[in-house]
Formats: structure tokens, C-alpha cells, sequence
């Protein structure tokens, strides 16, 4: 539920130190559970209805959670080689880390725990310590069930085992 209302442009409001005049968008969000709409105001110079300069920069924020959560959980803007093909190669290798991160939850994971960031996914599920059993027949991980229930985990592994491939051609 939003209301969007043009206002007048920033010089009106007598913002000096700039050389152009920007245009005012308020963003009023009424929820039912809340006494108080939240407003937001939206600084821009685009010249577009009210309700697509709110969606643009909804979906730029969107966006930019989305690199922040890269740059937090995986840390890629760590580029600390010499070599600039080094640094594309590592950045690459963060980008692949950042990609299987989402498929695992996106398509892996079970509702409990679709909203975990990327960082707890990580810290969750792939950084844990195991002890390899291995016997003639089979190999058996043994972990603790301290972080990651050994229920979430198999219902982890049942949704991987039940994706298929997608026939090519």
C-alpha cells in the first residue's frame, strides 16, 4: 500500500550549493499492523511518473543488497594478487561461490531456512568440520549436530537428489 506524491524541485527548498534542480518524490508505505506510515523521500533528476521512480530505485536497491551480501559473506573485494589476471581469475572464483550460494538457497533449501543470509548459509552448512569414516563399502561424514540439525541436513540433500538435469536439444 503506497501513496506517491510529486514535490516541488530542491531549489525551492533552497539547496543552494547545487548547481541543478532535483525533483522530490515522497514514498508513503501505510502497513495495517503500524499507527504510523513510514515516509521516505527519493532525490532524483529523472522526469518520470512518481510510481516508476519508487520502482527503479527499489529494484536499485535490491540490487545493490545483492552485492553487499557478496562483498560480507565471500568477501570479493579482497583482490589482493599482484597480477590483474589474478584478480579477474579470484573474482571470477567469488562470482562461482556467490552463484552456488543462491542455488543452494534458492533450490536447496528447505522453507525453515530460505531466509538466511549468505553469510549463515556459509557459515552453517558449508564451513563445518567433519570427521571422514571410510570403510571398504562406503564413507561416512560425522558431524556434530551443533549448528545445522542432522534433520535440515537430510532434507538439504533429499532436495538436491530430487533436482534433475535439464535435457539439452
Amino acid at each position: 500500500m503506497s501513496d506517491f506524491e510529486d514535490m516541488p524541485t530542491l531549489s525551492e527548498f533552497d539547496a543552494t550549493s547545487w548547481k541543478n534542480s532535483r525533483r522530490v518524490v515522497a514514498k508513503v508505505e501505510w502497513y495495517c499492523d503500524e499507527l504510523f506510515p513510514r515516509v521516505g523521500f527519493i532525490v532524483t533528476n529523472l522526469c518520470w511518473k512518481s510510481s516508476n521512480v519508487v520502482k527503479f530505485y527499489n529494484k536499485r536497491a535490491t540490487a545493490e543488497q545483492w552485492i553487499k551480501e557478496g562483498k560480507y559473506a565471500l568477501k570479493w573485494t579482497r583482490l589482493s594478487c599482484h597480477d590483474f589476471d589474478d584478480n579477474q581469475v579470484r573474482l571470477q572464483l567469488f562470482c562461482m561461490a556467490y552463484n552456488i550460494g543462491n542455488f543452494l538457497r534458492r533450490l536447496a533449501s528447505p522453507k525453515s531456512i530460505n531466509d538466511w543470509p549468505l553469510r549463515t548459509m556459509r557459515e552453517k552448512l558449508v564451513k563445518i568440520g567433519a570427521k571422514v569414516v571410510s570403510h571398504a563399502r562406503y564413507v561416512t561424514f560425522q558431524m556434530a549436530e551443533v549448528l545445522v540439525l542432522k534433520s535440515l541436513f537430510h532434507q538439504i540433500l533429499e532436495k538436491i537428489h530430487r533436482l534433475k538435469p535439464v535435457p539439452i536439444g
